[in-house]
Formats: structure tokens, sequence, C-alpha cells
């Protein structure tokens, strides 16, 4: 079976990581995947993964997620799609006349671009709904691209029942969690480092929408607190910036240098010792089993894919958000849940995990037992391959 893949970001991060280990499953189960990509990081990455990849400038999206929906000067972030447009319908119809058996977009926001592609391509639509939507009927934007999907997708794919409910519930998403493959001799206790110093970790491409500067401002006030712990950063920058360019979209409110501002930070406050900033890491799977904590203050209101590769290594997580569901994070018992990405909340909790020792493990194991029933590889995998060839099947008429 031949996927195109169509995948929205430069930079390697979470969406691009999960896409990576699900295509190592289903390759092994004779999936060939061509993937769509803007230039940067990620092709490579893609690449060595075994995919074959186009690169173009960038794709075109439609932003209606709940925190980046266009509104006052974001309308003018269209600019950019429509600067991107030719460039990534260029990169369409140099693949017309591929083989591929259907087509899948590695995130909602590429659903306008995933329908050319449909066309052009006369191929069946999988929409991997990854990011939180704007409430269903809010707005003409949400009932239109929710009236998209009920025509034209041919599947409907969301990461966890959070994202699932930001969707009308007609459309019937089948729930498909991210998966990871992790070693069985992955450690299944969390280590505390001999200097006695716990350990927390924050994982993810650095952008404001993170809560990265809340989780600084949070270690900030834990050191004044005098508690012993510090905070290791792993992350690729999202936007290097300077000149009249950086000037610009700063004062639009559209990019952020954050590696710049952060080590402003950690400079003026003196938290070199509370704060590493350990950059861009290729395997984070090294990293996991360093941690005591994984911290995912995230604006979004949901967790992350780091929160469940920390719970495959005994790692209980702090998580922002307001009403979690089973396959989010089970407050005091795979970890602690905040009601937003409040500096003093999320120190307030990070302090009671750093203290309780013998608690922070307790609900580390029960991270892992939660992780391994839910966010299993191998049967993740196994129901977007069943997904695939249902819908191969009907094309087919068989």
């Amino acid at each position: 079976m031949n996927v195109l893949y169509l995948h929205p970001a430069a930079a390697f991060g979470g969406a691009s990581k999960s896409l990576i280990e699900l295509y190592a499953f289903l390759h092994q189960s004779g999936v060939r995947g061509t993937i769509l990509a803007p230039r940067g990081p990620v092709c490579q990455s893609f690449a060595d993964a075994g995919m074959h990849v186009r690169a173009v400038r960038g794709l075109s999206q439609f932003d209606n997620t709940r925190y980046g929906y266009y509104r006052k000067l974001r309308w003018i972030i269209l600019l950019r799609e429509l600067f991107l447009l030719p460039g990534a319908l260029l990169g369409l119809w140099r693949l017309r006349r591929e083989p591929f058996d259907l087509v899948h977009i590695n995130e909602i926001t590429l659903l306008p671009l995933g329908l050319v592609a449909r066309r052009l391509l006369g191929v069946p639509l999988v929409v991997h709904v990854r990011s939180l939507q704007r409430k269903p009927g809010e707005g003409l934007r949400t009932r239109w691209l929710n009236g998209l999907l009920r025509r034209y997708a041919d599947a409907v794919v969301c990461i966890d029942h959070t994202v699932a409910g930001t969707l009308d519930g007609d459309l019937a998403p089948q729930i498909i969690h991210n998966g990871l493959k992790v070693s069985k001799q992955a450690e299944v206790m969390p280590r505390q480092g001999s200097d006695g110093v716990v350990k927390v970790g924050f994982l993810g491409v650095l952008i404001p929408l993170k809560g990265i500067f809340e989780l600084v401002e949070a270690m900030r006030i834990l050191k004044q607190r005098g508690v012993c712990i510090q905070c290791l950063v792993a992350g690729e920058n999202a936007r290097q910036l300077s000149g009249l360019k950086a000037w610009v979209l700063g004062k639009l409110g559209f990019a952020r240098d954050v590696r710049a501002e952060v080590d402003q930070i950690i400079v003026r406050e003196q938290l070199a010792e509370q704060i590493k900033m350990l950059g861009f890491v290729g395997d984070v799977r090294t990293l996991y089993p360093e941690l005591d904590i994984l911290c995912f203050p995230s604006h979004l209101d949901a967790a992350g894919r780091p929160v469940f590769e920390a719970a495959f290594y005994s790692v209980p997580s702090v998580v922002a958000v307001q009403n979690p569901v089973p396959d989010a994070i089970i407050h005091e018992v795979t970890g602690l849940a905040i009601d937003k990405p409040d500096p003093v909340q999320i120190a307030d909790a990070l302090q009671r995990l750093a203290e309780s020792p013998e608690w922070r493990r307790q609900l580390g194991v029960q991270a892992r037992a939660w992780a391994e029933q839910n966010f299993s590889i191998s049967t993740n995998a196994e129901l977007m391959l069943d997904l695939y060839r249902r819908i191969h099947s009907r094309r087919r008429g068989g």
C-alpha cells in the first residue's frame, strides 16, 4: 500500500515523532510512505525513517485550532499561507502520476490542501486530528471545516478523547492514540541523582504556547522556596530572529525568539543551576531515565506526547489540563493535573512531588502500567493499519 503523507511543520516535534513511530510499524507491514513536508530538520528525520521525502518551502494551512484560530491581527497570517500555496500545489502536482492508495494528512490544519490532494490523486483521505479545535458550532469557519470533514474525509482519526470532544459528534472519529516503542529494559523506577537534586523535564519545541515561560517562573519560585530541584529543557528553538524581521514580527506578536528570551531570564534571575537548556535532543529516550518528573504546562488544555513517553519510563507528570480524561492524565494516579499553566500552581505541584519521593515513585509505577495499556505502538499502529485496509478495501469494492 502506497500512502502520501502531508506534514505541516519544518521543526522536529511531537507530531513528526509520532508519525515516525507509526510508520516504522506500518512499513514492516507493507506500507510504503512518501511525505510532502516543509524544508527543515524534520525532513532528515523522515528520510532516516525510510520515507521518501518531497520537500517544499512550506505547506499552506488553515488554522482553526482553539488557540491559533484567525482573529484580529492574526488574519495577517493568511498572507503567509497564500504565499506558500503555489509551492505546495506544485509539490502535489509533481506527485500526480505516482500510484498512491490514500492520502494521510498529519494535522487537520492541512485539510484544504488534503482535499486538493484527494481530488488530484483520486484516492481516499485520512485526516489526523492532533490539536484541540474550536467548539462545535462556534462560528462559520468551524461549521465549514466540520462540513468538509463530514463530506470528504474517508476517515477522521483523533489522538485522544479530549481532541475528539472538540469535533462534531456525528463525525464519529476513531480514537487512535500516539504510540511509543520502548525497550523492555527501560527503567522501571525513576532515578534520583546522587546529589539529591530532583530532575524535572520539559520536552518540546520552544514556543510560548507550550508554557515554557510559566515553567521558568515556577523554577524561580522554587529557588526562592529553597526546593532542591532542577529543570532540564530539551527542545528546538522554533524561530531564531534578528534585525528588521525580528522587530516587525515581534511587534505584530507573530514570532518570538523564545530561546533567547529564556536565556536572558536565566541570567537575570540567576537560574543557571535550576534550569539547563539542552537544545535539540535527537533521541529523547536517552533523557527520560534521568528524570524524576515530567512537566507539561501547555496552554492547550491537553496532555501531549511527552506525558505518555515519560510514563513508559515510570516518570509521573505535572500537566496543565482543566478536565483531564483517562487517556490524558489521571490526577494523583499517574501524575498531577493543574487547572492552568499558572507559575504558582506549577511550582506547588512540582514541590509536592519533589518532597514526596515514595509517593512520586508510586505514581511512576502506576503511570507505566497506564501507558502500556493505552499507548503501545503495536496496538495503536495495528488500529491504523486496519483502518487503512478497510478504506482500501472499500475503494476496490471488496
